[in-house]
């Protein structure tokens, strides 16, 4: 049975035509359902209250009814692309979550509302799941830290998008704001709809003795599974408090909270792009552990210091690793389980839902710690830089193991 063509086919390890469309339809991808979809609604939460959109509690509601589509989503993503095919699955969840910004537009009840914001979420979590899965096989391995970068980095415009564009597009009301992000995600969507590979990745090839995983990697895989669940508990302290942190917590007031964010969101626009271009120099997993370093120190540093600069280094290093854990993760998965596309999918699937389920637990833990401690800031960033660091040390521990145990060839 053939396998299907690679993007590039002549074995080379620049990248074709074919092969930097995907990446656009990639980014274009994670874009609209997780840049944009889930980082554009935070800054339209007071507007949606002082509209009488909805009430403060409903306007809470709805915004978690995309955290929890999210889960959904990455839990169906892999059954859709099975029960389609991978360029369909994707068309049709984009064509969904351009769906549901249109919809937003016209606030006609609560439950439309959430089911709408729902939807897009699981389009969010499915198109997270089959985005860099349907298209980093396609690619030639060298380059495939730059390609997973360029297509996370729509994450990163998102999140820049969220303190910049969204507050230009609220000058000309709420229901026009909407209405603007479903054109982008209109536009995005059509400029990706040819983009995506026309072919599922390649059957992985059956090779003698290798019916079955090293039983290390498994411990690896494992152990990922988990380090990314602990840096969903890491990063979420400065996605929630970061602007209020800034404005209360230390005084300065909401311009300069904002301030702070639109830097969180410009060296967001860089971390896919460093991450992986770092990954191609000294490998995922040793990109993957400086990481989750960084971050640790990065939290951390909120935790012990109110001084402007070091909350504004510390913003940066969280703003980079916000989007850019996301192709180390995955790229260190493709090097667990380097031949098996299969497994991939299935391993960044599980890796996904782990990430998606802290994410949720972490929204809800820390606003509970938060109002039961008389907002101590530094107790949450704290919890959060505690979460990252068990991961660093779980990552050592895995290593010295792999080191001592070497696989037999």
């Amino acid at each position: 049975m053939s396998t299907a063509p690679s993007l590039n086919s002549t074995g080379s390890t620049t990248l074709d035509a074919r092969a930097l469309y995907a990446t656009l339809a990639g980014l274009c991808g994670s874009l609209v359902a997780i840049g944009l979809a889930r980082f554009a609604y935070t800054p339209l939460i007071p507007s949606l209250i002082e509209a009488h959109w909805f009430t403060s509690s409903q306007a809470v509601t709805l915004g978690a009814a995309n955290f929890a589509g999210y889960l959904i989503g990455a839990l169906i993503g892999r059954p859709l692309a099975s029960a389609l095919s991978n360029r369909s699955a994707l068309r049709m969840l984009m064509a969904v979550v351009t769906a549901a910004f249109f919809a937003c537009a016209y606030p006609l009840s609560v439950s439309w509302f959430f089911a709408w914001r729902l939807l897009s979420g699981i389009s969010g979590g499915a198109i997270m799941v089959l985005v860099a899965t349907s298209i980093l096989p396609h690619i030639p391995a060298p380059r495939r830290g730059f390609v997973s970068g360029m297509i996370f980095l729509g994450l990163g415009l998102g999140i820049a998008a969220s303190g910049t564009l969204i507050p230009e597009l609220l000058h000309f009301g709420l229901k026009s704001t909407w209405l603007g992000l479903g054109a982008v995600a209109f536009l995005l969507t059509m400029v990706s709809w040819f983009g995506w590979p026309s072919t599922n990745p390649p059957a992985p090839a059956a090779a003698v003795g290798q019916h079955h995983a090293p039983r290390t990697n498994n411990l690896a895989l494992r152990v990922l599974y988990a380090q990314y669940a602990a840096n969903a508990l890491g990063l979420v302290p400065a996605m929630m408090l970061l602007v209020d942190y800034v404005a209360r917590g230390l005084g300065r007031g909401a311009a300069i909270g904002a301030d702070y964010w639109v830097l969180y969101g410009l060296a967001a626009i860089t971390g896919p792009v460093i991450a992986g271009n770092v990954a191609d120099r000294i490998g995922f997993g040793k990109a993957y552990r400086v990481g989750l370093l960084l971050q640790a120190a990065a939290v951390a540093m909120l935790a012990l210091s109110g001084n402007a600069w070091v909350v504004a280094l510390s913003t940066v290093i969280l703003g980079i690793f916000t989007p850019g854990i996301v192709p180390l993760a995955l790229g260190r998965i493709h090097e667990l389980v380097p031949h098996d596309h299969t497994e991939q999918r299935a391993a960044w699937s599980r890796a996904t839902t782990a990430f998606a389920l802290f994410q949720a637990v972490a929204g809800y833990g820390y606003s509970y710690l938060f109002s039961h401690s008389h907002n101590n800031y530094a107790l949450i960033f704290i919890c959060g830089a505690a979460a990252l660091a068990a991961a660093f040390v779980a990552d050592l521990v895995v290593s010295r193991i792999g080191t001592a145990r070497p696989v037999a060839k």
